[in-house]
């Protein structure tokens, strides 16, 4: 019922708009996409490559489709006006999925010179990564469904008028909701495992360009943090926690906890000797160096993933009393930790060489986690130690994840994949490699082949009795028919992929995809 409300009301909204300015300046630009697909697979579920990076609308079950109508009018739109406004809905029905009807879409937008205001569920891209070749990015990816927000962000960078035009920047801050209750209950709670409800949602992030098309065209460096956060809710089946067991815990969800999600501080409900910040707070660092010339582009990349202090900053206080004062700050003595968690990447456009023109590889580390021995100071042993980071878990919240995929980097393995009823991340130290590439060997018709090897350990709290391996493989092709074909605008696309291994098992499966865009004459 909640779903069906939800529609009307998005139905009545657009309807508005477009009966009201049916004429006007709302309705130049509107864009339509309709597309049906199916996936056959044969193994355990879909392999990985058919199911991850497409924003959650996809399905681990063997046999699945969608049906998907969308209408949007792209801000871009507007760009040669001062004020710009966009929005769009999109729906899906679907066989197999976690929902039978998803509402995927549904946002609208304003735009006033470089700012932006979004508020609804919009497929928001990855930043400094190729969309389509990526292995995906570690904090905020397009792995999972969009999550409702109010999005207030500059979303191209906008050069600063200081130091000759040399430096630009960007970035964006969100306060949101996750949607996921109802799978969240039906897939824990009958197994006694953890879960939460009415989670809240918060993200930042910020970047700096160094570089001036007009002096030094070919050259620029991008450095970028973004973070987020978990927060509020109520949590289901806590074990583990200060004084055992906990069946319901009330977060935080006051004016307090929203500042704590900002400025990360506070503490959550049970914590009592030891207490964290508020929230499950994660993020990465990021860079990019660019050298863009005629015929060639090169970029090159990292990112670090960090869960807390010790792995935000290398870097932990530890000069703490001995005895019963072992909270008290003594000394000036800090722990370093070893900066090894890693993704390392680059990009190569060939702009003249239609057959291969984009390659992407990316090496992944995530075996460090600022190390395995995790200890709070107290009267008996006053060092403190702030290892075993749990890379996208969460002590109190379901971890980095919405509708079972992980917000993040799929190669963490997600939720959706476990049997067991548990919400969490079972595969979260590994190493990877990951190669990408794309190409255009005829005017109509676009390629792409993803090849990636892993190697996981688990966790450090559940640790594999043996390392497992895996090699997931997709090769994809789009035909765009010419435009005189039924007026244009469509195309079609077929993926194969397959998996090999122990980690996401042996799978290999097909996908195909049929799609009409097009442009409303009003």
């Amino acid at each position: 019922m909640r779903i069906q409300r939800y529609t009307i009301y998005i139905i009545l909204l657009l309807s508005g708009i477009l009966d009201i300015k049916a004429q006007g300046l709302l309705t130049n630009g509107l864009e339509y996409n309709l597309s049906a697909e199916m996936s056959s697979s044969f193994g355990d579920h879909t392999p990985l490559w058919l199911n991850a990076n497409k924003y959650g609308l996809s399905s681990l079950d063997k046999q699945n489709g969608h049906l998907r109508v969308g209408i949007e009018r792209p801000i871009e739109t507007d760009s040669l006006r001062e004020w710009a406004i966009g929005y769009g809905i999109d729906i899906a029905t679907t066989y197999n999925y976690t929902s039978n009807f998803i509402i995927q879409q549904a946002y609208g937008e304003v735009g006033w010179k470089k700012g932006l205001l979004t508020v609804g569920s919009k497929q928001m891209p990855m930043e400094l990564k190729n969309q389509e070749l990526s292995s995906g990015s570690q904090t905020l990816g397009i792995n999972a469904r969009p999550i409702p927000q109010v999005r207030l962000s500059l979303p191209e960078y906008w050069t600063l008028p200081i130091l000759n035009n040399w430096v630009s920047v960007k970035g964006h801050i969100a306060y949101g909701k996750m949607t996921d209750n109802n799978w969240q209950e039906d897939f824990a709670a009958s197994s006694g495992n953890k879960y939460a409800k009415d989670i809240l949602f918060h993200s930042k992030a910020g970047f700096i360009k160094i570089g001036n098309e007009n002096k030094w065209q070919h050259f620029s460096l991008e450095l970028g943090l973004e973070m987020a956060c978990q927060f509020g809710g109520t949590s289901f089946n806590v074990t583990g926690v200060e004084g055992g067991a906990l069946d319901v815990i009330e977060n935080k969800n006051g004016l307090g906890a929203f500042w704590d999600a900002f400025i990360p501080g506070g503490s959550d409900t049970p914590e009592e000797n030891y207490k964290n910040v508020s929230g499950n707070h994660l993020g990465n660092w990021m860079t990019r160096l660019n050298f863009d010339y005629d015929k060639w582009y090169l970029g090159i990349y990292g990112e670090h993933f960090f869960e807390d202090h010790s792995s935000m900053f290398f870097l932990d206080y530890d000069g703490y009393e001995e005895g019963k004062d072992n909270k008290v700050r003594k000394d000036n003595r800090y722990i370093l930790y070893d900066f090894k968690d890693m993704m390392l990447g680059a990009e190569v456009k060939l702009k003249d060489f239609r057959y291969m023109n984009n390659v992407v590889f990316e090496y992944l580390y995530s075996k460090y986690q600022s190390g395995p021995i995790y200890h709070d100071h107290n009267e008996n042993v006053s060092g403190h130690i702030g290892g075993v980071d749990d890379y996208y878990n969460n002590s109190i919240y379901p971890g980095w994840q919405h509708w079972g995929q992980v917000i993040g980097n799929p190669l963490y393995l997600s939720p959706i994949y476990n049997e067991d009823g548990k919400i969490e991340i079972k595969n979260n130290r590994f190493y990877a490699f990951h190669l990408g590439l794309s190409g255009d060997p005829l005017p109509n018709l676009h390629y792409r082949v993803l090849t990636t090897y892993q190697k996981g350990w688990g966790t450090y709290k559940s640790p594999y009795t043996n390392p497992k391996h895996n090699v997931s493989v997709l090769a994809e092709a789009i035909y765009k028919c010419p435009d005189n074909f039924l007026y244009g605008g469509w195309s079609i696309r077929g993926a194969y992929g397959f998996d090999h291994g122990s980690i996401y098992g042996d799978n290999h499966g097909i996908q195909l995809t049929l799609t009409k865009t097009g442009i409303f004459d009003l």
